[in-house]
This record gives structure tokens, sequence and C-alpha cells, in this order.
């Protein structure tokens, strides 16, 4: 499911126009990337968290050279299932 797909499935599911149902969507994205981004959590009922991790500075090796290269430290987005959706995929419902 990309993006057009998920909103036109929000559109029909709650009974919106597709431009309505688009706002919607956008406006929850931007505001979990906005948090995010400032370094806070987003934890969602029965779906999971998002959470920024960050990764320490360390030294890695150029695998078709071997050469030894230093990779800079980094935030990266994670994402956590709920307990409800792991059950849920893996057919415990």
């Amino acid at each position: 499911m990309n993006k057009q797909d998920l909103i036109a499935a929000v559109a029909k599911k709650v009974g919106l126009n597709n431009t309505d149902a688009k706002k919607n969507v956008e406006a929850v994205l931007d505001l979990i990337t906005e948090t995010v981004c400032e370094g806070n959590k987003v934890s969602l009922s029965k779906f999971g968290t998002f959470e920024v991790k960050e990764r320490a500075a360390r030294t890695g090796r150029n695998p078709s050279t071997g050469e030894a290269i230093e990779i800079a430290a980094s935030r990266a987005v994670s994402f956590k299932p709920a307990a409800y959706l792991h059950d849920k995929l893996n057919g415990k419902d």
C-alpha cells in the first residue's frame, strides 16, 4: 500500500472525499515526522512506537578494499510494533 492507496482507503472507511482524506493523512504524517525529529517518542495504541535511536560514531571496513573507514554518528527512526499488532500479524488474535 502506498500513500495514495492509504488516502483512498481512509476516504472509503470514514466516508470522506479523497481531498479531505488526503489533508487528514498528511496532517497525521506531518505531526509524526515533526515529533520524531524533535527527539520525542510517538506511541500509537494497538499499532506501535516510533522513536529516535542514536548511533555512535564507529570504525567500519570498506567491503571492497578492506580499508578501515570512520562512520559518523547519526540518528535513525526506530519502530517497535505494539503487542496487539505483533499478535495479529502472527495469528494470535
